[in-house]
C-alpha cells in the first residue's frame, strides 16, 4: 500500500455544500439547521454513560470498601467531566464561534494535533467503540437469561438449576441491531436515546430499590467493610487483582468521551455549541454520579463481600421476580439504544471512507426510497445494508466466544479510559488554547494525564488477569449460565 493509501486510511475529509449564513434551513457549514439542545445532548451522554457498566458498581465497591470505593467514582466523575469540558472546546478549531466545525472526535484530532496521533487515535477510538458493542451484545444477553432463569427459579420453587446457554440470546440481540443499524445516522437516533435514557432510569432505581429493602428488612444493618473484600474470602493475590479491576470497571462507566463531539455536532446555535455541551456535561455526570453511588453503595451494603458482578443478573437478589423481569427487560431496551448510539461513529467512518474511495460506485452512494405504511419513507442504501450486518454479526459471533461480562468490561474501561478520556483531548485543548510549555497550567495537566495512565495500566492489568482465569474453565460456544 503507497504512503498516499496509507494516510487515507484515517484522513478522510468531509466534503460540505457552500456556507448558507443567511438562510433559516441551514447553518454556517452548509449543512441541514442542527435542532440538539440541552435536553437531547443530557439524554445522549446519559444513554452513553448509565449503561450495563452500572450494574457492576456495587461488586467494583465490595472489592475496594467504603472508603476507596466512593472516592474512587468521585475521582472518575470529575475527571470526566473536566476532560469533557476541555473537549467540547475543541469541537470548533479556532474561533469558538465560527471557527470550523470538526464532526467527530478523530476531526478534532485532524485538525488541532494532526501527525502519527490521527492513526492511533482513530486506531484506539473504534476498537474501544468495537469493543463496547461487544460488552453491550454479553450484556444484554445476561440480562434475557436472567428474565428467563428468574421464571424458572420462581416455578420451580429454587429447586431447577436452570442453566442456559447465552448463545441463543445473542442472536436475538443481533437480529435486532441489524434491524436499527440500517438507521443512516445520528441525528435520526435522538428518540431511541431518550427511550434508552429513560430506561437506565428504571433498571438503575429498580436495583437501587431492591438494594434499600434488603438492607432495611433482611439483613437490618449496612454490610462491608472500610477497606473492601476481607482477606480469607480471597487471597492476597486475588484482592490485588480484583482491586485493579475494579478501577476498569468504575472506568467503563463513565466512558463517553469517545462519542463526545458527535453528540455536540448534533446541537444547534446559538449559544455556542461548547456552551450547550458543557450545561449538558455537568447536568449529566451529576445524575449519573447519584446513580452510581446510590446504587454501588447500596449493593454492597445489602451483600457485602458477596456482592454480585452483575447486580440484576447475579442472582442476589431472587424476588419479587416480576419486578426483576421489568429490570432486566429494561436492561435489554437501554443496551439495544446504546449500542446503535456507540457504533454510529464506526458506521459513519467506514461509509464515508468508501464514498470518498469511490464516489461512482452505485452500491455505495445510490439511495431506494422503500415506502413504510404511516410513516415517511426509508432511505435504503446496499451498502450500508451489507456493512452494517457484517459489522453486527461479527461483534455477535466474538461475543459468544467471549462472554465473560466482568473483566470485559474492566478491560474495556481500562484501554478507553486514559487516551480517549484524558491523553487527547487534554493534549488538544493544551494546542487550542496554546498553553506555554512548563507553565504551571501546562504541569498540571500533565501531572493528570500521568497519574491517568497509570491508573489505566493497573485497571488493564487485574482485567487481563481476570480474563486469563475464565479462559482455564471456558469451552468456545459452549458457556452456560
Amino acid at each position: 500500500m503507497s504512503e498516499n493509501n496509507n494516510q487515507q486510511v484515517f484522513d478522510i475529509s468531509i466534503d460540505v455544500v457552500p456556507k448558507n449564513n443567511g438562510s433559516k434551513c441551514f447553518d454556517d457549514d452548509g449543512r441541514l439547521k442542527r435542532t440538539g439542545s440541552v435536553w437531547t445532548a443530557s439524554a445522549h451522554i446519559i444513554t452513553a454513560v448509565i449503561g450495563s457498566g452500572v450494574l457492576s458498581l456495587a461488586w467494583a465497591i465490595a472489592q475496594l470498601g467504603w472508603i476507596a470505593g466512593p472516592s474512587v467514582m468521585f475521582l472518575f466523575s470529575f475527571v470526566s467531566y473536566y476532560t469533557s469540558c476541555l473537549l467540547s472546546d475543541c469541537y470548533r478549531s479556532g474561533d469558538p464561534l465560527t471557527g470550523k466545525r470538526n464532526y467527530t472526535y478523530i476531526d478534532a484530532v485532524r485538525s488541532i494535533l494532526g501527525g502519527a496521533r490521527v492513526k492511533a487515535c482513530g486506531l484506539i477510538q473504534y476498537l474501544n467503540l468495537f469493543g463496547i458493542a461487544i460488552g453491550y451484545t454479553i450484556a444484554a444477553s445476561v440480562s434475557m437469561m436472567a428474565i428467563k432463569r428468574s421464571n424458572c427459579f420462581h416455578e420451580s420453587g429454587g429447586k431447577k438449576p436452570c442453566h442456559m446457554s447465552s448463545n441463543p440470546y445473542m442472536i436475538l440481540f443481533g437480529v435486532t441491531e441489524v434491524l436499527l443499524s440500517q438507521i443512516p445516522d445520528f441525528d435520526q437516533i435522538w428518540w431511541l436515546s431518550i427511550v434508552a435514557a429513560v430506561m437506565s432510569f428504571t433498571y438503575s432505581s429498580i436495583g437501587l430499590a431492591l438494594g434499600i429493602v434488603k438492607v432495611a428488612t433482611a439483613t437490618g444493618t449496612f454490610r462491608g467493610s472500610l477497606t473492601g473484600i476481607s482477606i480469607g474470602t480471597v487471597t492476597e493475590t486475588q484482592k490485588m487483582w480484583r482491586s485493579f479491576q475494579a478501577l476498569g470497571d468504575i472506568a467503563f462507566a463513565y466512558s463517553y468521551s469517545v462519542i463526545l463531539i458527535e453528540i455536540q455536532d448534533t446541537i444547534k446555535a446559538p449559544p455556542s455549541e461548547a456552551k450547550t455541551m458543557k450545561k449538558a456535561t455537568v447536568l449529566s455526570i451529576a445524575v449519573t454520579t447519584t446513580f452510581y453511588m446510590l446504587c454501588g453503595c447500596m449493593g454492597y451494603a445489602a451483600f457485602g463481600d458477596f456482592a454480585p458482578g452483575n447486580l440484576l443478573t447475579g442472582f442476589g437478589f431472587y424476588n419479587p421476580f416480576w419486578l426483576l423481569d421489568i429490570a432486566n427487560a429494561a436492561i435489554v431496551v437501554h443496551l439495544v439504544g446504546a449500542y446503535q448510539v456507540f457504533c454510529q461513529p464506526i458506521f459513519a467512518f467506514v461509509e464515508k471512507w468508501a464514498a470518498q474511495r469511490w464516489p461512482e460506485s452505485k452500491l455505495i452512494t445510490k439511495e431506494f426510497q422503500v415506502p413504510v405504511p404511516g410513516l415517511p419513507s426509508f432511505k435504503l442504501n446496499l451498502f450500508r445494508l451489507v456493512w452494517r450486518t457484517k459489522f453486527v454479526m461479527l461483534t455477535t459471533i466474538i461475543s459468544m466466544l467471549l462472554p465473560f461480562f466482568n473483566d470485559v468490561v474492566g478491560l474495556l474501561g481500562a484501554l478507553g479510559f486514559w487516551p480517549l478520556t484524558v491523553y487527547f483531548p487534554v493534549e488538544m485543548y493544551i494546542a487550542q488554547k496554546q498553553i506555554p510549555k512548563w507553565s504551571t497550567r501546562w504541569i498540571c495537566l500533565q501531572m493528570l494525564s500521568i497519574a491517568c495512565l497509570v491508573i489505566s495500566l493497573v485497571a488493564a492489568a487485574g482485567s487481563i488477569a481476570g480474563v486469563m482465569l475464565d479462559l482455564k474453565v471456558y469451552r468456545p460456544f459452549k458457556t452456560s449460565y
